[in-house]
């Protein structure tokens, strides 16, 4: 498939379908991820919870976490009912929920039953089945282990790896600290481009701003961009000039009266203010009054009966603290 070459990472309790439609309207091109989403909870859980998005969130994939074929299989077939553009395999999560589980970071070392997995997936659907993955766990040397488990992985007919450019230690270090302490070898993402010029390599990992991805971009297929996307959100708004052939996003103020709609259709069906408007917390971050556009939805978004107009009286904020500004 073509890579789509800039995406959203997968982030647990942070890229919902509120988040994904929230960068949706910043940018038209950039690929959404949604969270991990268990192989259990899938199976056996709420669907409508764990799959529901907006069609406007195209395109969008979803990521699973599992250790075992069939299942994956089944929940791969859900996803392409569902209507999502890719099903990814989690193979780069250190958490120790994950690790009890089998998947996760933990299945670097076990790259045949990765190949397994990856196998039972493409078998079960026709669209895109890509893995995300660690350069390395705990004492593995990173190169080999890398190497070895794209080239077997690969064999099984994968040929879309998003490599999260960090070792994880899975003993000794918390999931939080995985995302800080080792250390980044973007070096080895693009030896990895250089030596397997026929897959398309991504990378994810500390790469905070677009100038970063398009200089990424140069030796790689696609950049993946995490906590930066959405502390600061509006990094997006320029994406689809730079990578996509199109036309820079709305204004920040222009955003917030873009999400009315989506506002009033999810109070609609029960979904509290809060939960939307907790992703739009760094929509202004850097500007004059942002300080007082998060403390106004910090204070309001969660209270009995609050709507659009707290999130326009937020905006309004803005704008008078950069008129003050000025």
């Amino acid at each position: 498939m073509t890579a789509i070459p800039l995406s959203v990472a997968p982030m647990m309790d942070w890229t919902d379908r509120h988040c994904r439609y929230f960068h949706r309207i910043l940018s038209k091109g950039t690929l959404l991820y949604t969270e991990m989403v268990t192989t259990g909870a899938i199976l056996h859980g709420d669907r409508d919870r764990y799959l529901d998005f907006d069609a406007a969130e195209h395109p969008v994939a979803l990521q699973l976490g599992g250790s075992e074929p069939a299942q994956l299989a089944a929940c791969a077939r859900v996803a392409e009912e569902w209507g999502y553009d890719e099903v990814n395999l989690n193979v780069g999560c250190p958490s120790d929920r994950v690790q009890s589980g089998r998947f996760g970071a933990c299945l670097m070392a076990e790259p045949d039953l990765v190949a397994r997995l990856v196998g039972a997936m493409r078998g079960a659907v026709s669209i895109p089945v890509t893995v995300k993955s660690r350069i390395a766990i705990d004492e593995m040397e990173e190169w080999p282990t890398l190497d070895r488990f794209i080239r077997t992985v690969s064999a099984a007919g994968c040929s879309h790896f998003i490599v999260h450019a960090r070792k994880a230690w899975l003993k000794g270090l918390s999931p939080k600290e995985n995302r800080d302490i080792p250390p980044l070898r973007y070096d080895l993402v693009h030896r990895l481009k250089q030596e397997h010029p026929h897959l398309t390599i991504a990378i994810n990992g500390g790469i905070r701003t677009l100038d970063a991805a398009a200089e990424h971009l140069a030796g790689l297929d696609s950049v993946m961009i995490g906590r930066a996307a959405y502390e600061d959100p509006y990094i997006l708004a320029d994406a689809d000039r730079r990578f996509f052939g199109g036309q820079p996003g709305p204004d920040r103020q222009a955003v917030v009266q873009a999400m009315v709609p989506y506002v009033e259709r999810q109070l609609s069906r029960g979904t509290p203010l809060s939960a939307v408007t907790r992703h739009m917390l760094g929509l202004f971050q850097g500007l004059p009054g942002a300080r007082a556009w998060r403390r106004h939805l910090s204070e309001n978004a969660h209270r009995p009966g609050a709507g659009p107009e707290v999130m326009l009286s937020a905006a309004s904020l803005v704008g008078r603290r950069r008129a003050e500004a000025a």
